[in-house]
């Protein structure tokens, strides 16, 4: 997948069409939104974007936006991320979709208007056709719409709004016709309920990020941790969770029993759940008794491992749900309290060996 950024494209359109070294989109059929979490309302218009760019013979596209519009107008408020920039693209690569263009969200681009937009699209960005949702609002105060941009000239095709009902990937017995929705992914996940949330996104929730530098506390209590980069204001699931975790390469890809030549004295880890990877126990969120509100962390415990982690792209999966965080009066009862966890989730990844 190519990966594009609005505002050259823009200054592309705009140069000597013999400079050889602008960039130009090709000719696509698009669709826009945040595509957070990629769940299956998003898979859904992805698939419709594929049969139109088919059926005319030109490339499909995506336009996203960093940051997501409400994480400009209040970072603090803003709902929690479900994937950030880099999982959003390995998620649409992986959907089929031949170009990204990914848009600033800033005071200037909030400031077009809805025709000014629809310019860009039509006389800047090689768009010939667009997707979009029953929802889809553009331009300053949201003025624009589908029908807006059918009465400039574009095509445009609209996909009703995607339930568990419609949806092919559908097992749901309750005839509920509820949206899915990042909102109701969200929700799910923040409750614990990863089954569920998995069923809206098609697949399990996985969050990926670089192994950097923490405070080090867990090593100090025996229960050393892999801090993986969240890149996202705040993550989507909070508390203490089983997980296995595999190692990517640079291209994103599995590494085959990726810690393997990493570890050290014998100490290899726990087989996980999944092909190539490492069972771990893992704790996201602000960890209350460490007494830093603000800061989310993801740190994975992975038992019987010794090994150097940092710098490796790791791929974490959300298996079992524990508990929330709890905040524990002084670190000897921090101790204990993760040792019962590490305990508990151990044997719960025994009960699914059985």
């Amino acid at each position: 997948m190519n990966t594009y950024f609005l505002e050259p494209l823009i200054s592309a359109s705009n140069a000597a069409q013999t400079d050889s070294s602008i960039q130009i989109l090709p000719p696509c059929v698009l669709t826009i939104g945040n595509f957070d979490g990629v769940h299956l309302g998003h898979q859904a218009m992805l698939a419709q974007v594929h049969a139109l760019a088919d059926e005319l013979k030109i490339n499909s596209a995506v336009m996203i936006f960093e940051p997501q519009p409400r994480e400009f107008f209040a970072p603090q408020k803003a709902p929690a991320r479900l994937t950030n920039l880099a999982e959003k693209q390995a998620l649409l690569a992986e959907y089929g979709i031949e170009n990204l263009v990914v848009a600033s969200f800033d005071s200037e681009f909030r400031a077009l208007s809805a025709k000014e937009f629809a310019d860009k699209l039509a006389l800047q960005l090689n768009v010939q056709a667009l997707v979009l949702g029953d929802d889809f609002r553009f331009g300053h105060d949201r003025t624009g719409d589908s029908q807006f941009l059918r009465d400039y000239g574009l095509q445009v095709t609209t996909l009703d709004t995607v339930t568990e009902d419609n949806s092919s990937h559908s097992n749901n017995q309750n005839n509920s016709a509820e949206r899915i929705s990042s909102t109701r992914v969200r929700d799910l996940l923040l409750a614990g309920d990863i089954e569920a949330a998995n069923q809206l996104l098609g697949r399990d929730y996985m969050i990926t990020g670089a192994v950097v530098h923490g405070d080090q506390i867990g090593r100090t209590m025996d229960f050393p941790t892999a801090n993986i980069d969240l890149a996202r204001i705040k993550p989507a699931l909070h508390g203490i969770f089983a997980v296995d975790v595999v190692a990517l390469d640079d291209d994103g890809q599995v590494i085959a029993n990726g810690f393997d030549s990493l570890a050290v004295d014998g100490k290899q880890g726990i087989t996980g759940l999944r092909a190539h990877s490492l069972f771990g126990t893992a704790n996201i969120g602000t960890r209350p008794s460490v007494d830093k509100p603000h800061e989310w962390r993801l740190e994975v415990h992975f038992p019987q491992l010794q090994a150097d982690l940092y710098g490796k792209t790791l791929q974490v999966r959300f298996l079992h749900f524990l508990h929330g965080e709890r905040h524990y009066d002084g670190l000897q009862a921090l101790k204990s309290g993760i040792h019962n966890d590490v305990a508990d989730l151990l044997a719960w990844r025994e009960q699914q060996l059985d």
